[in-house]
Formats: structure tokens, C-alpha cells, sequence
């Protein structure tokens, strides 16, 4: 049970290592791809990995197992680079344009500054011109004027004097006109001067903002390149211990298989002494499923070692189920074989009968208890042994296994569909 908690411990995290990689890129640089795709995929990798190597020393299952959530998080992690070197670039060319139309736009402000004196200035003139119109009208110059036009002593000395008149009206009103103009002017100044440091501000704010984007993207790109070299040094780590492991594991796969090559010659060996005694299987008959509440964690047939590079017959099918839970027969029968059964832990063989002239027998490995002996008599549902971990295991769960004359066949087209 400790062996199993610990290789889980290490293949969650080492997803969430791998998956990290993938997630832990900051929003603005994310690639659109949804990393719970690559969680699952990885997941998937380590638990065909797991079954493959449920033979192998836990040691070289657990740097295997290392060593795939290595390699499948290096492409990430490769990619995770490689969008945040194109962040760089791409952040430091905002950077530099954004400071660029910063400073555009601060000379924009500091000239528009520069009109608004001048139009003040205008503005002032005008004043003084009106100044001086209103001092004169106080002072009595308008009734100077009038007594002027009273002196005169003909028509033509008359029209010179309204002319005279005239012309310095027409002098105060547009001295009144350019001081309304240098008032607008000013005031449209001031306005297109506030404009522009508001552009001059919002400008510096974002080559700041893109200048602070560009620290980060440079930040994460060292990140990620810190994390890939972490990986790497990971998939030699763990390569070296499973390579150092190798000898080993091959000889326990070799030692597996030829177990259950005695297996078969065993029950053989029992059938023959009986004789072909025993009942005739109804044609299509289902057996019982062995565990309740069990689900599947591993199928019938071959399995590559996607390490060690070899293909293993997996005998029967797994029902993962917590360590103590009930095993039944699944069929009425008489028990050939229970005891110690090297990688198959304790294991117990229970002969059914005849099936289409062959001998049908169901077996039962890694439990953590046998309840019954050589020889015994069950029936259908009896309770027979209890779900462990022992042999060549690496979580509780049932191996269960339909044999006919001695040779292990897949199971599930005997079970019911739903396993229940």
C-alpha cells in the first residue's frame, strides 16, 4: 500500500509539473491551446506507462515513470520559449514605439504651449487698445469730437471731420473685434494645448505599460528557459536510474511469464488427473463478476514497455477496488490451485468445467487474503478471497483472469457488460 501511494504521489506530481509548464504562461503570451488537452494527454501516457510496468522493480517504475512526464512536458515547455522569445520581440518593438510617439507627443504639447503665449500676448494687446478707447471716452475725448464737429465752418471742412470721426470708429470697432478674436484664439489654444498633454500623458503611460511588458515577457522567456533545463537534467536523472534498473526489470518480465507458464501447465496437469470430470458450461453462460463496485484499470492483451522497449502479455483484466473489498467465484466450480504465485501474489484457480471441449477455469491474483483451500467445492458468488496489492503490484486491485485448457483468453466477452 505504501509502494502504491508513494508511485502515485510521484506521477501526480510530476503531471502537475508537466501540466504546469503548459498553464503557467501569464495570459497576455498564452498560447490558445486548452491545457487541460495536454493534462489528460500526459495523464493518459503515465497510466499506460503504470500498467506496463506494474512488473518492474518500483524503482524503475517510478524513474520511468519520472522520466515519461519529462518527455511529455519538454514540447510545452520548448513551445512555452518560443512564444515568450516572439513576446520579447514583440513587446520591445510596442516599447520602443510607444516611447517614440511619447516623445512625438510631448513636442505636440511644448508647441501648443508655446501658442497659447503668443495668443495670450494677443489677447493683452487687445486689452490695452481697449484700455485706451475707454480712457479716452472718460476723460471727455468723445465730447472733444463732438464740440469739433460743431466748429466747423463749411460742407467740405465737415465731411473731412465725419471722415476723421468715422475712421476712428471704425478704429475702436476693430480693435473691440481683434480682442473677441484674441480671446477665441487663446481660448482654442488652451484647449488644443490640454489636448495635447493628455495625448503627451496617456502617451508616456503606455510606453511605460509596454516597457513593463517587455520586462515580463523577458522575465518569462528566462523562465521558461530555466524550466526546460530543469527537465532536461529530470530526464537524465531518471534515465540513468531506469537504465540501471534495466537488467533487473527484464528478468522479472522473463520470471512473469514463465510463472504463468507453469500456471498453464499446472491446471493442465490437475484437469488431466480428473479425468474431464466435472459439469458442461451452457453455451453463452456469463460468469459472475468477481468485485463489486470494482471499474476497470487495465484490459486483456499484449502491453509495450514503452522504456525497456518490451512486449508483455497481460493475462487478464484489473478491478480496482480498495484493499479488503470481497471476492467471489464467478461461477460454480472446484478449487485446482491457492497459494503463492510469485508476481501474481496470492493467487487461488478454480476449475468450472467444460466449455466447448475446453476446460474453463477463472483465477484470481494480488489478493490480500485467500479464503479458500486446494480441492474446495464453491459455488457461484461464494465468497473466496479478498482484494490486495501482494506480488508484482502496484495498487489494490483484482487480476482476474478466464482460462480455457490452461491458456489465459480475455475475460470481458464472459463478464456482463456493465461489470456488475
Amino acid at each position: 500500500m505504501r509502494r502504491r501511494k508513494r508511485f502515485q504521489r510521484s506521477v501526480i506530481l510530476l503531471v502537475a509539473m508537466a501540466v504546469a509548464l503548459q498553464i503557467g504562461v501569464p495570459s497576455a503570451y498564452a498560447r490558445p491551446d486548452d491545457p487541460r488537452g495536454d493534462y489528460n494527454r500526459i495523464q493518459a501516457e503515465l497510466k499506460r506507462t503504470g500498467a506496463a510496468l506494474e512488473g518492474a522493480t518500483q524503482r524503475a517504475a517510478d524513474a520511468v515513470a519520472r522520466y515519461q512526464a519529462a518527455v511529455a512536458a519538454l514540447p510545452a515547455a520548448e513551445d512555452r520559449i518560443a512564444v515568450a522569445k516572439g513576446s520579447v520581440t514583440a513587446a520591445t518593438v510596442q516599447s520602443a514605439t510607444a516611447e517614440r510617439k511619447a516623445a512625438e507627443a510631448a513636442q505636440t504639447h511644448q508647441a501648443a504651449e508655446a501658442g497659447v503665449q503668443t495668443k495670450t500676448q494677443a489677447v493683452t494687446a487687445a486689452r490695452e487698445r481697449l484700455s485706451a478707447f475707454a480712457v479716452a471716452a472718460y476723460t471727455g475725448s468723445a465730447v472733444a469730437e463732438f464740440n469739433m464737429l460743431l466748429e466747423v465752418r463749411s460742407p467740405e471742412e465737415m465731411i473731412q471731420r465725419v471722415g476723421y470721426l468715422q475712421r476712428i470708429a471704425e478704429h475702436e470697432q476693430a480693435a473691440i473685434g481683434q480682442a473677441r478674436a484674441a480671446r477665441l484664439a487663446a481660448r482654442a489654444a488652451a484647449n488644443e494645448a490640454e489636448l495635447a498633454r493628455r495625448a503627451a500623458a496617456d502617451a508616456e503611460q503606455l510606453a511605460h505599460d509596454r516597457l513593463v511588458g517587455a520586462r515580463a515577457a523577458e522575465q518569462e522567456a528566462a523562465d521558461a528557459q530555466t524550466d526546460l533545463v530543469k527537465l532536461v537534467a529530470e530526464r537524465k536523472s531518471a534515465s540513468d536510474v531506469a537504465d540501471s534498473e534495466r537488467a533487473t526489470v527484464l528478468r522479472q518480465y522473463r520470471e512473469q511469464q514463465e510463472e504463468s507458464d507453469r500456471i498453464s501447465d499446472r491446471l493442465r496437469a490437475w484437469e488431466a488427473a480428473q479425468r474431464n470430470r466435472g459439469p458442461v458450461l451452457r453455451p453463452g453462460a456469463r460468469l459472475l463478476t468477481p468485485v463489486r463496485n470494482a471499474w476497470k484499470s487495465s484490459d486483456f492483451g499484449n502491453r509495450y514497455d514503452p522504456y525497456y522497449h518490451v512486449w508483455q502479455l497481460h493475462a487478464g483484466v484489473d478491478l480496482a477496488a480498495d484493499g479488503g473489498t470481497p471476492i467471489y467465484a464467478a461461477a460454480d466450480g472446484v478449487v485446482s490451485y491457492a497459494g503463492w504465485a510469485g508476481g501474481y501474489g496470492n493467487y487461488t484457480c478454480v476449475r468450472h468445467g467444460q466449455a466447448r471441449g475446453k476446460t474453463m477455469s477463472t483465477c484470481y491474483g494480488h489478493q490480500s487474503r485467500i479464503l479458500v483451500s486446494d480441492g474446495q467445492r464453491v459455488r457461484q458468488g461464494q465468497l473466496i478471497g479478498r482484494v490486495g496489492t501482494t506480488g508484482a503490484s502496484t495498487g489494490n486491485h483484482l487480476h482476474f483472469e478466464v482460462r480455457l485448457d490452461g491458456r489465459p483468453v480475455n475475460p470481458l466477452p464472459y463478464l456482463p457488460g456493465c461489470l456488475c
